[in-house]
Protein backbone atom coordinates (compact mmCIF):
# COMPACT_ATOMS: atom_id res chain seq x y z
CA UNK A 1 0.00 0.00 0.00
CA UNK A 2 1.04 3.55 -0.73
CA UNK A 3 2.28 5.68 2.20
CA UNK A 4 -0.79 7.95 2.02
CA UNK A 5 -3.02 4.93 2.65
CA UNK A 6 -1.02 3.89 5.71
CA UNK A 7 -1.40 7.43 7.03
CA UNK A 8 -5.16 7.15 6.48
CA UNK A 9 -5.23 3.78 8.26
CA UNK A 10 -3.31 5.28 11.19
CA UNK A 11 -5.69 8.25 11.33
CA UNK A 12 -8.75 6.01 11.39
CA UNK A 13 -7.21 3.77 14.05
CA UNK A 14 -6.49 6.85 16.13
CA UNK A 15 -10.03 8.16 15.76
CA UNK A 16 -11.73 4.84 16.53
CA UNK A 17 -9.22 3.77 19.18
CA UNK A 18 -9.39 7.00 21.17
CA UNK A 19 -13.20 6.87 21.09
CA UNK A 20 -13.24 3.35 22.48
CA UNK A 21 -10.54 4.09 25.04
CA UNK A 22 -12.07 7.32 26.35
CA UNK A 23 -15.59 5.91 26.37
CA UNK A 24 -14.67 2.80 28.34
CA UNK A 25 -11.35 1.92 30.10
CA UNK A 26 -10.04 5.49 30.35
CA UNK A 27 -13.35 7.19 31.15
CA UNK A 28 -13.34 6.70 34.93
CA UNK A 29 -9.68 7.65 35.52
CA UNK A 30 -10.01 10.67 33.21
CA UNK A 31 -13.14 11.89 35.00
CA UNK A 32 -11.37 11.42 38.34
CA UNK A 33 -8.33 13.37 37.16
CA UNK A 34 -10.06 16.08 35.12
CA UNK A 35 -13.56 16.25 36.52
CA UNK A 36 -16.68 15.69 34.43
CA UNK A 37 -16.33 19.00 32.59
CA UNK A 38 -12.63 18.52 31.95
CA UNK A 39 -13.25 15.02 30.65
CA UNK A 40 -15.90 16.27 28.21
CA UNK A 41 -13.54 19.00 27.00
CA UNK A 42 -10.69 16.52 26.51
CA UNK A 43 -13.02 14.09 24.73
CA UNK A 44 -14.18 16.79 22.31
CA UNK A 45 -10.65 18.03 21.60
CA UNK A 46 -9.24 14.53 20.97
CA UNK A 47 -12.24 13.62 18.81
CA UNK A 48 -11.93 16.81 16.76
CA UNK A 49 -8.17 16.45 16.26
CA UNK A 50 -8.31 12.78 15.24
CA UNK A 51 -11.33 13.37 12.96
CA UNK A 52 -9.48 16.27 11.31
CA UNK A 53 -6.54 13.91 10.75
CA UNK A 54 -8.91 11.41 9.10
CA UNK A 55 -10.32 14.16 6.88
CA UNK A 56 -6.97 15.47 5.68
CA UNK A 57 -5.57 11.96 5.20
CA UNK A 58 -8.71 11.03 3.24
CA UNK A 59 -8.39 14.08 0.98
CA UNK A 60 -4.71 13.29 0.34
CA UNK A 61 -5.42 9.72 -0.77
CA UNK A 62 -6.32 8.78 -4.39
CA UNK A 63 -10.06 9.37 -4.99
CA UNK A 64 -11.02 6.50 -7.33
CA UNK A 65 -8.44 3.73 -7.47
CA UNK A 66 -10.71 0.65 -7.34
CA UNK A 67 -12.83 -0.70 -10.20
CA UNK A 68 -16.18 -0.04 -8.52
CA UNK A 69 -19.26 -2.26 -8.51
CA UNK A 70 -21.10 -0.49 -11.31
CA UNK A 71 -24.80 0.33 -11.43
CA UNK A 72 -25.66 -2.66 -9.25
CA UNK A 73 -23.46 -1.19 -6.52
CA UNK A 74 -25.08 2.25 -6.87
CA UNK A 75 -28.56 0.75 -6.65
CA UNK A 76 -27.60 -1.27 -3.56
CA UNK A 77 -25.96 1.74 -1.91
CA UNK A 78 -29.01 3.93 -2.61
CA UNK A 79 -31.37 1.34 -1.11
CA UNK A 80 -29.19 0.71 1.95
CA UNK A 81 -28.83 4.41 2.70
CA UNK A 82 -32.59 5.04 3.01
CA UNK A 83 -33.16 2.86 6.11
CA UNK A 84 -29.86 4.18 7.47
CA UNK A 85 -31.19 7.74 7.36
CA UNK A 86 -34.58 6.71 8.81
CA UNK A 87 -32.83 5.07 11.76
CA UNK A 88 -30.54 8.04 12.24
CA UNK A 89 -33.37 10.59 12.08
CA UNK A 90 -35.51 8.64 14.54
CA UNK A 91 -32.67 8.00 16.98
CA UNK A 92 -33.04 11.48 18.52
CA UNK A 93 -36.63 10.84 19.64
CA UNK A 94 -36.90 9.20 23.08
CA UNK A 95 -33.46 7.58 23.06
CA UNK A 96 -32.45 6.32 26.54
CA UNK A 97 -28.84 5.96 25.34
CA UNK A 98 -28.53 9.74 25.17
CA UNK A 99 -27.36 11.50 28.36
CA UNK A 100 -30.64 13.15 29.36
CA UNK A 101 -32.58 13.29 32.67
CA UNK A 102 -35.36 11.24 31.05
CA UNK A 103 -33.10 8.35 30.05
CA UNK A 104 -34.10 5.93 32.82
CA UNK A 105 -37.83 6.56 32.33
CA UNK A 106 -37.41 6.09 28.57
CA UNK A 107 -35.61 2.79 29.15
CA UNK A 108 -38.48 1.51 31.28
CA UNK A 109 -41.11 2.51 28.71
CA UNK A 110 -42.24 0.38 25.79
CA UNK A 111 -40.09 0.98 22.70
CA UNK A 112 -41.61 3.07 19.96
CA UNK A 113 -40.51 4.53 16.66
CA UNK A 114 -37.19 3.27 15.32
CA UNK A 115 -36.52 1.50 18.63
CA UNK A 116 -38.96 -1.17 17.46
CA UNK A 117 -36.31 -1.96 14.87
CA UNK A 118 -33.21 -1.79 17.10
CA UNK A 119 -32.19 -0.22 20.39
CA UNK A 120 -29.17 1.28 18.61
CA UNK A 121 -30.73 3.15 15.66
CA UNK A 122 -28.03 5.81 15.58
CA UNK A 123 -25.25 3.22 15.52
CA UNK A 124 -26.98 1.09 12.89
CA UNK A 125 -27.70 4.20 10.83
CA UNK A 126 -23.97 4.93 10.77
CA UNK A 127 -23.15 1.26 10.19
CA UNK A 128 -25.50 0.99 7.20
CA UNK A 129 -24.19 4.27 5.84
CA UNK A 130 -20.67 2.79 6.02
CA UNK A 131 -21.85 -0.39 4.29
CA UNK A 132 -23.47 1.65 1.51
CA UNK A 133 -20.08 3.17 0.73
CA UNK A 134 -18.23 -0.13 0.90
CA UNK A 135 -20.50 -1.88 -1.61
CA UNK A 136 -19.54 0.76 -4.18
CA UNK A 137 -15.92 -0.52 -4.09
CA UNK A 138 -14.95 2.96 -5.28
CA UNK A 139 -11.57 3.63 -3.64
CA UNK A 140 -9.21 2.32 -0.99
CA UNK A 141 -9.66 5.50 1.03
CA UNK A 142 -13.43 4.98 1.09
CA UNK A 143 -13.13 1.31 2.04
CA UNK A 144 -10.71 2.06 4.89
CA UNK A 145 -12.70 4.95 6.32
CA UNK A 146 -16.12 3.34 5.92
CA UNK A 147 -14.87 0.14 7.58
CA UNK A 148 -13.49 2.16 10.50
CA UNK A 149 -16.76 4.07 10.95
CA UNK A 150 -18.75 0.84 10.75
CA UNK A 151 -16.58 -0.77 13.43
CA UNK A 152 -16.86 2.31 15.62
CA UNK A 153 -20.65 2.24 15.34
CA UNK A 154 -21.48 -1.45 15.63
CA UNK A 155 -18.76 -2.59 18.04
CA UNK A 156 -19.36 0.64 19.95
CA UNK A 157 -23.04 -0.30 20.28
CA UNK A 158 -22.06 -3.55 22.01
CA UNK A 159 -19.74 -1.66 24.35
CA UNK A 160 -22.52 0.85 24.98
CA UNK A 161 -24.82 -1.94 26.18
CA UNK A 162 -22.29 -2.97 28.82
CA UNK A 163 -21.65 0.62 29.88
CA UNK A 164 -25.33 1.54 30.12
CA UNK A 165 -26.12 -1.61 32.08
CA UNK A 166 -23.45 -0.65 34.59
CA UNK A 167 -24.71 2.93 34.81
CA UNK A 168 -28.49 2.34 34.66
CA UNK A 169 -28.80 -1.17 36.09
CA UNK A 170 -32.29 -2.65 35.92
CA UNK A 171 -33.63 0.13 33.67
CA UNK A 172 -31.22 -0.76 30.88
CA UNK A 173 -31.74 -4.49 31.47
CA UNK A 174 -35.46 -3.90 30.90
CA UNK A 175 -34.68 -1.95 27.73
CA UNK A 176 -32.49 -4.77 26.43
CA UNK A 177 -35.25 -7.32 27.12
CA UNK A 178 -37.74 -5.31 25.02
CA UNK A 179 -35.45 -4.37 22.13
CA UNK A 180 -32.95 -5.94 19.76
CA UNK A 181 -29.33 -5.22 18.95
CA UNK A 182 -29.79 -6.61 15.45
CA UNK A 183 -32.25 -4.66 13.24
CA UNK A 184 -35.68 -6.26 12.85
CA UNK A 185 -36.39 -5.16 9.31
CA UNK A 186 -40.04 -6.18 9.46
CA UNK A 187 -40.64 -3.43 12.01
CA UNK A 188 -39.77 -0.57 9.65
CA UNK A 189 -43.40 0.03 8.60
CA UNK A 190 -44.30 0.67 12.28
CA UNK A 191 -41.66 3.30 13.08
CA UNK A 192 -44.10 6.15 12.50
CA UNK A 193 -44.46 9.08 10.13
CA UNK A 194 -41.86 11.40 11.70
CA UNK A 195 -38.82 9.09 11.33
CA UNK A 196 -39.97 8.01 7.87
CA UNK A 197 -40.45 11.55 6.59
CA UNK A 198 -37.41 13.02 8.34
CA UNK A 199 -35.22 10.11 7.27
CA UNK A 200 -36.36 10.37 3.66
CA UNK A 201 -35.68 14.11 3.68
CA UNK A 202 -32.23 13.46 5.14
CA UNK A 203 -31.62 10.78 2.50
CA UNK A 204 -32.49 13.18 -0.32
CA UNK A 205 -30.53 16.06 1.20
CA UNK A 206 -27.47 13.88 1.76
CA UNK A 207 -27.59 12.64 -1.82
CA UNK A 208 -27.78 16.22 -3.11
CA UNK A 209 -24.89 17.34 -0.88
CA UNK A 210 -22.86 14.39 -2.18
CA UNK A 211 -23.11 15.80 -5.69
CA UNK A 212 -22.46 19.35 -4.52
CA UNK A 213 -19.42 18.55 -2.35
CA UNK A 214 -17.89 15.47 -4.01
CA UNK A 215 -18.98 16.08 -7.58
CA UNK A 216 -20.37 12.55 -7.80
CA UNK A 217 -24.13 12.07 -8.39
CA UNK A 218 -25.46 9.74 -5.69
CA UNK A 219 -28.79 8.33 -4.63
CA UNK A 220 -31.77 9.11 -6.83
CA UNK A 221 -29.87 12.05 -8.31
CA UNK A 222 -27.71 9.54 -10.17
CA UNK A 223 -30.65 8.75 -12.41
CA UNK A 224 -32.71 11.94 -12.37
CA UNK A 225 -31.91 15.61 -12.72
Amino acid sequence: MNEVWWILVAANIAFVGTHFAMSHPLRAPMVKALGAGGFQAAYIVVSFVTLAWVYFAFVAAPPADLPGSGEVGWIAATIITLPAMILLAGSFIGNPALPTPMAEAQARADPGGVFRVTRHPMMWGIGLWALSHMVLFWSIRTMVTALAMGILALVGAKFQDAKKKALMGDAWAQWESKTSYWPRLGQFPSVGAVPLLAGTALWLAGSWVHLWRAGIPAGVFRWIG
